[in-house]
């Protein structure tokens, strides 16, 4: 296949693009920063790797380089929880997935032969935060800032299917592998000052890198595959048995909780990303039959943390 990827230098990304290559597929680097991906993808290496300068927020030439390609990942948005909240910052959050989302289906549209798939990200913010409901793929969306970020995006991107081109949105879980979320919170277990982080009663619907890596490529490959999937573990877990399991397998203590107040001092509303959780069940991403290579969360920090 040829598969064009934004946002390929990310924490996902990356991983989709070593596998991909690793299979002998093409792939279309879309990217802000040529440099960063050269860097990223060293051409000895990636020999199949073509780096393609764009900025998702404007048409250009680097929308005509989709032409051929049998697929599109869109998985390009600024990070969520790293910043303090000001009206400024949830305006480019916001930005980044809609506008970014608006360029790549109106590149799809235009070129020919043009790709038959679109597999594109959102989040499981889009159901909202509860501590006693459970969500799938059928349930509505919540009413915070975070799932009007998602509604937003994922009408975006449905504008595909007036092209005649099949769309997979992947709403995704925290993504757990080597750096990421848990890499920040890996720092306090090696220093023996790890546990739950607020509450600890929030639930954590998580999925392991190389099982988003493979759901994605599921979602590319097998034509039955059409609409919305959560990319979440079967096994969600709350904070309290995620920092457990931690100390279990680090072999350190997990008893020393991080207060709600001093992630808030940090990142104001950004904090409720971990403070406050949801849990999701990946009911129609069972239903498609794919198999998690970790569907439980301590064979996933075994391989982590190993």
């Amino acid at each position: 296949m040829k598969i064009a990827i934004s946002g390929a230098t990310g924490f996902v990304g990356s991983r989709l693009v070593e596998r991909l290559h690793t299979q002998g597929h093409r792939i279309l680097v879309l990217t802000r920063n040529t440099n960063f991906a050269h860097k990223v993808f060293p051409s000895s290496t990636f020999p199949n790797v073509e780096i393609i300068a764009y900025n998702p927020r404007v048409s250009g030439v680097w929308q005509d380089t989709i032409a051929g390609c049998d697929g599109v990942v869109n998985l390009a948005g600024e990070p969520i929880a790293e910043e303090r909240w000001t009206p400024e910052r949830k305006q480019e959050l916001l930005d980044s997935r809609k506008l970014g989302t608006e360029k790549i289906v109106e590149a799809i549209a235009k070129v020919n032969p043009r790709p038959t798939v679109l597999v594109n990200a959102s989040a499981i913010g889009y159901y909202g935060t509860s501590e006693t409901a459970t969500f799938d793929e059928n349930s509505p969306s919540g009413q915070d800032f975070l799932s009007q970020i998602c509604r937003e995006w994922e009408g975006e991107a449905g504008k595909v299917k007036d092209a005649g081109v099949r769309l997979v949105i992947l709403r995704l879980g925290i993504v757990l592998g080597n750096g990421g979320a848990l890499g920040k919170m890996i720092t306090p277990f090696k220093l023996f000052a790890g546990g739950p982080i607020g509450s600890g009663r929030q639930w954590f619907s998580w999925i392991h890198l190389d099982d988003i890596v493979s759901l994605i490529i599921q979602a590319l490959t097998q034509p039955t595959m059409e609409g919305i999937y959560n990319a979440t573990t079967p096994e969600p877990v709350r904070m309290n048995e995620l920092s457990t399991t931690m100390g279990e397998v680090m072999n350190r203590p997990s008893w020393l909780p991080v207060p709600s107040f001093a992630l808030e001092a940090m990142l104001g509303d950004g904090a409720k990303v971990v403070l406050e959780g949801q849990q999701v069940l990946p009911k129609r991403t069972l239903e498609s039959g794919f198999q998690y290579q970790y569907p439980n969360l301590q064979s996933a920090l075994k391989q982590i943390l190993k």
